[in-house]
């Protein structure tokens, strides 16, 4: 390696918001009765597992999510607090837990809506109604955003794609295993009993309901799947508003977006023509009795949560089916969710103020400038890559906007009403708000302060076209980061993720962006031949691997997350061996410091999923499982097989000539 590094002892890199009793490696987590060299995942996290069966109310139980529920416990006093002072959050989190207020009004606030949808008899009307509930956040029929231009990322535009199915993912539909028949049939069951609660005769709701899944079905089939959705290239059709009304003219754009009140646009992105042209068939054959029942199944079920105990029962019923979780979360923790989503800087300003300190921002800041400069060392030693395009890489590197904690301007939320009433009608407001926010985006300069997640959230984040990376206040914390751990500990777990997001920049995805955004081929074609081809070796790696029962990793879908694990791990293993250039290199709790950092590598992926739950992941989530996010990566690594005496024909080595090479 080449250049020079600045590598901070991660032990002083931030302040925690939260500590933990267990500092570094904790050996009951372990399970030594498992070799590391067969299976790395069981024996770094066996114990943990073993001893942290998934609560009733969750469909999975990991490091992020018990992270995410320590962070909910901060916010639910938060909440408690506001609530006595009668501010914004506080009446919104009041009027979601007040549960006896919405059994009372049961489906008195959501009458005027209702009537609205069965005034539906036109399909004038119909396409009225789709823009009215889109407005509140309801999706029927397609989805739109607001967001930059992809080949012009000074300009904010319009994305219209395919939306409008009640099941998770388009697969729900035309896949013909008994699973999936299955979940359909209670799908449409479910769909029966949400209509006959909003008072329409059992026998006409069964038939409604039908009408609906078949509804759906054909949206379904005209839908991309999610591999395809993955190519940014696959998803981008500029269109004037006339070429738009040719795809599918019964939308009547001009009048949707007067509708949304939207500023006049030149042009606007159709993401999936084919399935807006398949839209527009069923607006022109199908009966307008079936579209009523449609709008009124999506509208029921986007606000089922928030009515009376029937309605959120029966919704819960559903996720049952989908996730396999036998108990409900508590009233509290499912408001302060809502909370977090309607109102969620609002919220995460007073979170920040307690746990996050503008001394941790700048601390976190420059871990990830010393990550960044590893990042640069390698890009500049790719043998593989040629000159023009490691000068361009290293180029867009330079250009990362790095966000942390939290944004340096905070949303504005004084158009928002919050009233003391029924909260499924602060709800709605909410989601109004924010799509009336995206919206008045058009014709004005990008945002680039923007955050698109709460400071709360576990999580973390790369924008193509924003070129930036972005780390919520959320994750900053243990098990991710921790000031009492030694330097490999936390290079293995905050690092790494950091070394992920960077990754993701140059990712089968990202590498399509350049340094200012712009979907754009600045690869030389030789070096994008070899990069595809080192890439494939990523996806049939994963394809291998099984996610549940029968059902094997997309390796399609999850490849960009893939290539982020393997590449964000080299770095932080990198940062890692240069943190320790000058320092004694301690064994500690049996282990030294590369064995350190594998094993906290291991134990932030370490996660319980229901089988139920795997099957959806597998289908709808384009990370690999918690086991191959672990065993993958490190069974790529010679550093690891050397860390842990790992031989040619152990299965956590895996043979040289189908091991990806890419970083």
């Amino acid at each position: 390696m080449s250049g020079r590094f600045w590598i901070l002892s991660l032990a002083v890199v931030l302040a925690p918001a939260v500590m933990r009793a267990q500092h570094g490696i904790n050996r009951a987590d372990l399970d030594t009765t498992c070799a590391p060299c067969q299976d790395f995942y069981q024996f770094a996290t066996g114990g943990w597992r073993a001893n942290n069966p998934i609560p009733n109310e969750f469909p999975a139980w990991g490091a992020f999510g018990a992270l995410a529920e320590h962070n909910r416990d901060v916010l639910h006093e938060i909440l408690d607090g506001a609530v006595k002072d009668s501010s914004k959050i506080g009446v919104y989190y009041a009027t979601c837990m007040d549960s006896a207020a919405a059994d009372a009004a049961g489906l008195q606030p959501l009458e005027a809506e209702l009537h609205r949808i069965d005034d539906v008899t036109t399909p004038a009307t119909v396409r009225a109604e789709i823009s009215r509930l889109q407005e509140q956040g309801v999706d029927v029929a397609f989805g739109f955003n607001v967001n930059q231009d992809r080949k012009q990322s000074t300009r904010e535009v319009l994305y219209v794609q395919q939306g409008g199915l009640g099941l998770p993912d388009r697969d729900y539909y035309t896949k013909t295993d008994t699973t999936s028949a299955r979940i359909r049939s209670e799908y449409a069951a479910h769909v029966g009993r949400i209509l006959t609660l909003s008072h329409t005769a059992p026998a006409l709701a069964r038939a409604e309901a039908d009408s609906v899944v078949q509804l759906e079905t054909a949206l379904a089939y005209a839908s991309m799947t999610r591999v395809e959705r993955r190519d940014p290239y696959n998803t981008y059709h500029k269109m004037t508003i006339a070429g738009a009304d040719s795809v599918a003219p019964h939308l009547e754009w001009r009048a949707w977006l007067t509708d949304l009140q939207a500023p006049p646009v030149p042009d606007i992105i159709v993401m999936q023509p084919r399935f807006l042209a398949a839209l527009d068939s069923l607006l022109a054959r199908e009966p307008i009795s079936v579209w009523r029942a449609y709008l009124r199944a999506h509208f029921l079920e986007t606000t089922a949560p928030w009515l009376d105990s029937a309605f959120v029962n029966e919704d819960f019923r559903m996720r049952q089916t989908l996730t396999g979780v036998p108990a409900m979360q508590p009233r509290w923790r499912r408001c302060v969710q809502a909370t977090d989503r309607g109102l969620g800087e609002a919220l995460g300003q007073a979170y920040v103020a307690r746990a996050f300190s503008p001394e941790a921002k700048q601390r976190a800041l420059d871990l990830v400038h010393n990550m960044e400069e590893t990042l640069k060392n390698d890009l500049s030693t790719l043998a593989w890559m040629t000159p023009a395009t490691r000068q361009a890489a290293i180029t867009k590197l330079a250009a990362f906007a790095n966000k942390i904690g939290y944004p340096d301007k905070w949303r504005d939320y004084s158009s928002l009403t919050v009233e003391h009433r029924a909260f499924v009608l602060n709800f709605l407001e909410a989601n109004t708000f924010d799509v009336k926010r995206r919206i008045k985006k058009l014709g004005h300069p990008v945002d680039r302060t923007e955050y698109t997640m709460s400071p709360p959230t576990v999580n973390a984040y790369y924008n193509g076209s924003m070129n930036e990376i972005v780390f919520p206040a959320g994750i900053l914390q243990p098990p991710f980061f921790d000031p009492q751990a030694d330097d490999a500990t936390n290079y293995g777990g905050i690092g790494y993720v950091i070394g992920h997001e960077m990754t993701h920049g140059f990712d089968d995805q990202g590498r399509k962006y350049d340094a200012e955004g712009n979907l754009r081929d600045w690869w030389t074609p030789e070096d994008a031949k070899e990069y595809n081809q080192r890439s494939a070796l990523v996806a049939d790696q994963y394809s291998s691997y099984v996610a549940v029962d029968s059902v094997h990793v997309n390796g399609r879908l999850t490849l960009g997350e893939n290539t982020a694990d393997i590449g964000g791990l080299k770095i932080a293993y990198l940062a890692m061996e240069h943190a320790y250039a000058s320092k004694t290199r301690d064994t500690i709790a049996g282990f030294t410091p590369e064995q350190r950092f594998f094993v906290a590598v291991a134990q932030i992926w370490r996660e319980n999923v229901r089988p139920a739950y795997s099957r959806q992941l597998a289908i709808t989530d384009p990370h690999s499982p918690g086991r191959w996010r672990i065993d993958g990566p490190l069974s790529d690594m010679p550093e690891f097989a050397q860390a842990f005496g790992c031989h040619a024909g152990d299965p956590m080595v895996r043979p040289e000539n189908v091991r990806p090479q890419i970083w």
